[in-house]
C-alpha cells in the first residue's frame, strides 16, 4: 500500500501542472480558477476536520492561518497560475521545483549562518539549472511575457518558501494540531484571497467552467491534486518517516514535463531537459544528509527545505 500511495502522490502532483494549463487555455481566468479550486479544497478538508474533532472553528481567523495562507496559496498559486498563460507547464513544473533551494537561501540570510558546503554548492548547482533550463526559450522564442512567466513562478515560489519555513514553526509551537487541518485552512483563506483579486482584475463569469476541459480542471485539481493528493501526502507521513514522502519532488517535476511533451505538444528540447536535471541535482545536493538519513533507514524529523511541500501545482 506504502507504494501504491507513493506512486499514485507522484503521478497526481507531476500531472497538476498540466491541468492548470488545460484550464487556462480552456477560458478559465487564472485567478478565478484558483479560487474555485482552493476554496472547494480547502472547506470540504476542514469541514472533515471539524467532523473529526481535529479543528476548530478559530483556526480560520487566526494570524498565522491567514499569513500561511497569503504565501503558500495565495502567493504560489496566483503566480504560478498567471505565468502558465506564457509558459509551458513542464517548464513551469521544473521551476517551481527550486522551493528547496529558496528555502536554503532564507534560512543562511535569517539565522545568519553560514549554509553547510554541500547545501551551497546544491543552490549554485540549481540555479544554473534554472539558466540552462530557460536557455532554449531565450535563444529561440523569446518574449518578454515567456521571460516575466519564468520570473514570476521563480518569485511564487519564493512565497512558499517564506511560508514554509513560517508554518514550520507554526507547527513547532503547536504540535497537537493536525497538519492536515492548518493545511485545509491556509487553502481556505488563501482561495478567498485569489477570489477577490480574481473580482478586481478579471471580471469572471460563471459561464467559463461550462466547457468540458475548464470543470475537468478544476475537478481534478479541486479532488485529486488539493484533497487526494496532499491527504497522501501526509499519509505517508504518519506511515513510514517526514523525509520519504517529500522524495515526490525528484520524480514529478520529470512527469510534468515528460507529459506536457507527449499529450500536450509543448515544446521539448535535450538542453531543457538537461537544465531539468541539473536543477534535481541541485535539490538532492542541498537535503543530501536528510537523504542518506533515509536511505540507511534512521529516522529523524524532515528538514526545512522538503517538509510541507505538498502545495506542488
Amino acid at each position: 500500500m506504502i507504494a501504491l500511495g507513493f506512486t499514485v502522490m507522484c503521478l497526481i502532483f507531476g500531472t497538476t501542472f498540466l491541468a492548470i494549463k488545460v484550464g487556462i487555455d480552456a477560458g478559465l481566468a487564472p485567478f478565478y480558477s484558483a479560487s474555485i479550486r482552493f476554496i472547494a479544497a480547502g472547506g470540504l478538508l476542514f469541514v472533515y476536520m471539524l467532523w473529526k474533532k481535529k479543528a476548530a472553528l478559530s483556526l480560520l481567523w487566526r494570524k498565522e492561518t491567514m499569513l500561511t495562507g497569503f504565501l503558500i496559496t495565495f502567493g504560489t498559486f496566483s503566480t504560478l497560475y498567471w505565468a502558465e498563460q506564457h509558459i509551458s507547464s513542464g517548464l513551469a513544473a521544473v521551476l517551481s521545483a527550486t522551493g528547496p533551494i529558496m528555502i536554503l537561501l532564507l534560512q543562511t540570510i535569517r539565522t545568519r549562518q553560514r549554509a553547510p558546503f554541500l547545501s551551497a554548492a546544491g543552490c549554485a548547482v540549481g540555479f544554473a539549472g534554472v539558466f540552462v533550463l530557460m536557455l532554449p526559450g531565450l535563444k529561440l522564442d523569446f518574449s518578454y511575457m515567456w521571460l516575466a512567466g519564468c520570473l514570476v513562478v521563480l518569485l511564487g515560489e519564493l512565497c512558499y518558501s517564506g511560508g514554509a519555513l513560517y508554518s514550520k514553526s507554526v507547527m513547532n509551537r503547536r504540535p497537537d494540531e493536525s497538519p492536515l487541518a492548518l493545511n485545509a485552512a491556509q487553502m481556505l483563506f488563501g482561495g478567498f484571497l485569489l477570489l477577490i483579486l480574481s473580482l478586481v482584475v478579471e471580471q469572471p463569469r460563471p459561464d467559463q467552467i461550462l466547457s468540458v476541459p475548464a470543470l475537468g480542471s478544476i475537478l481534478y485539481l479541486t479532488v485529486a491534486g488539493s484533497m487526494i493528493g496532499h491527504s497522501l501526502f501526509y499519509w505517508l507521513i504518519a506511515k513510514t518517516n517526514p523525509v520519504f514522502p517529500s522524495t515526490w519532488l525528484y520524480i514529478s517535476p520529470l512527469i510534468a514535463m515528460g507529459l506536457g511533451s507527449l499529450v500536450y505538444g509543448e515544446a521539448f528540447s535535450w538542453v531543457s531537459a538537461a537544465g531539468a536535471l541539473i536543477i534535481l541535482a541541485g535539490i538532492i545536493l542541498v537535503n543530501l544528509r536528510s537523504l542518506q538519513t533515509l536511505l540507511v533507514g534512521r529516522k529523524q524529523a524532515a528538514p526545512t527545505p522538503l517538509q510541507n511541500h505538498a502545495e506542488s501545482a
